[in-house]
């Protein structure tokens, strides 16, 4: 079984490719980038989620494809549907998709590209596996120096419970279903063991970096208005914005432990994350 990797120079493509090797050393697996120069350790193809032209030579002699979506929102749907095409003509045998917690349930901006790739996935009758990921904690630690510099975590998710995991939790379960094909027609819900609000996230950034830090919660439009400030583009300054406002109302929150049994151990804690973040 050939399994091929999309975004393998990304964050949660490279951890995947780690979490592969681990599990299945032997296993013949081919990373999918735009850079193949860019990958070490692992045969490498090249890959462009905006160029359909790159998608044939890529795919061929591929059975399994770990479709990670894409990070470029400009028509990120309509990429993913060119690949799902793509992978039809080239007889892939089954595809993972990296979705959102609760897919076409969730009433965030941000699902809108999930739930029509799903749609899409489904469509073309290739044996699916969604593997619809929540929150990764690495979300909020990218930003810990500002927060430690003035003292603050801002947001607009109010005492809304996030129950967020490491990329390397999400990681391991792609590695875990791409390598069994029981797998196929499964739809698993993943998020951390523990839920937390953004309160105890500053608390747990407080005590990592020994000073106060306070969760500053804010009205979504003002919130939004200060992420474009850090200089986000505002269309997705609007969509980090609202994905706070819908946290409110659990979008984010998930108590199944499905994650952690489907990768055999608890999900990384929160303060972990952040100890390494600092």
């Amino acid at each position: 079984m050939t399994i091929a990797v999309t975004g393998a120079t990304g964050h949660l493509g490279q951890l995947t490719l780690q979490a592969l090797k681990t599990r299945a050393p032997q296993a013949n697996v081919i990373a999918l980038a735009r850079d193949p120069a860019k990958i070490s350790g692992t045969p490498a193809r090249a890959f462009d989620y905006t160029k359909p032209e790159t998608h044939a030579a890529a795919l061929a002699g591929v059975d399994t494809l770990v479709l990670i979506s894409s990070n470029d929102f400009n028509d990120r749907a309509g990429q993913h549907r060119a690949v799902i095409a793509s992978a039809k003509s080239a007889g892939v045998k089954r595809i993972l998709y990296t979705s959102i917690l609760k897919g076409d349930a969730s009433p965030m901006l941000l699902a809108a590209d999930h739930i029509a790739t799903e749609a899409a996935l489904k469509a073309s009758g290739i044996p699916t596996t969604l593997l619809r990921n929540g929150w990764y904690i690495e979300n909020y630690t990218g930003s810990l120096a500002a927060s430690v510099e003035h003292g603050a975590v801002i947001g607009a998710s109010g005492e809304g419970r996030i129950a967020a995991a490491a990329r390397a939790d999400y990681a391991e379960a792609l590695a875990v279903t791409a390598l069994d094909d029981s797998h196929a027609g499964k739809t698993y819900e993943l998020a951390g063991d523990s839920a937390f609000t953004m309160a105890d996230f500053a608390a747990e950034v407080a005590k990592a970096a020994g000073k106060p830090i306070a969760f500053v919660n804010m009205p979504q439009a003002d919130y939004a208005k200060a992420l474009q400030g850090f200089g986000l583009p505002e269309g997705f300054a609007m969509v980090l914005a609202d994905t706070d406002d819908h946290v409110q109302r659990g979008a984010l929150f998930d108590d199944s432990h499905t994650l952690s049994r489907l990768i055999g151990r608890p999900t990384t804690p929160i303060a972990t994350t952040i100890k390494a973040a600092l």
